[in-house]
């Protein structure tokens, strides 16, 4: 039985685009074939869930009983990633949690595999919430996610600052996600489908719609931009896949 595998997407700030990275993650692991679950902790309502309903559940992880029907299951056959949509303010609450119950021992000790993408803001902030969300990184993959999706402007942190933050850090990796087109995410938010299924022209139940081609055109290039950054990091290897995808193969 492969060892589960639990990827993290979070930031303590709102607006980060965590929901996002969460979406290319799904569909990036269904392009590679790799059985996915996720959860979306935006209770009682969910974004994730909106797009991927299929795969996604939605909890409140600050109960005990929600977070017993993610970790007590964590050892089922299939699937063996496990992908959670964090909302705003609980992602060090969250890894509080997971210290808690004795998970961050488990990943420790290989158990686990497990991994963290931290969403930046373009603020100093996102550098408090870095020192903070380190002390919970022994045993975990970490990576820190700047998202320009919706263009986002980082400014150039002063050398001094950055050096005190990022020191700290260890082995920590650095993603960057491109800006998509406004008017392509916009449409993809109104057809409430995946990234993928926008690209192959399909609707919600996999009927042929009507996108348009240019649309699909930006989302199609951008998706492939996104996939690159996850094949430079490995990702297949560390969820235990020998596979690097390419979006041909589910988006025709």
């Amino acid at each position: 039985m492969a060892k589960p595998v639990v990827i993290v997407v979070g930031a303590d700030k709102g607006g980060v685009g965590k929901t996002t990275v969460s979406r290319t993650l799904l569909d990036y692991f269904n392009a590679n074939n790799v059985p996915t679950r996720a959860f979306d902790t935006e209770s009682p309502r969910g974004t994730l869930k909106r797009f991927h309903p299929e795969i996604t559940d939605i909890v409140d992880l600050t109960t005990t009983s929600d977070q017993m029907k993610i970790f007590d299951t964590l050892n089922a056959a299939s699937p063996s990633v496990t992908v959670i949509d964090v909302r705003a303010g609980l992602m060090s609450p969250t890894l509080a949690s997971l210290r808690d119950i004795g998970f961050l021992d488990a990943a420790r000790s290989g158990q686990i595999t497990f991994a963290v993408f931290h969403m930046l803001g373009p603020s100093i902030a996102s550098l408090d919430e870095i020192a903070e969300t380190t002390n919970f990184m022994q045993g975990a993959k970490y990576f820190l996610v700047k998202n320009f999706v919706n263009d986002t402007h980082f400014f150039e942190w002063d050398k001094k600052t950055y050096d005190l933050y990022f020191r700290k850090i260890g082995d920590a990796t650095e993603l960057c996600i491109p800006k998509l087109n406004e008017m392509a995410f916009e449409q993809v938010e109104v057809a409430s489908v995946p990234f993928l299924k926008f690209v192959a022209n399909k609707g919600v139940n996999d009927e042929a719609a009507n996108y348009s081609f240019v649309l699909r055109g930006y989302v199609r290039h951008w998706l492939m931009n996104v996939w690159q950054e996850f094949d430079r990091i490995k990702l297949t290897d560390l969820v235990g896949s020998s596979k690097s995808a390419r979006i041909e193969r589910k988006a025709g």
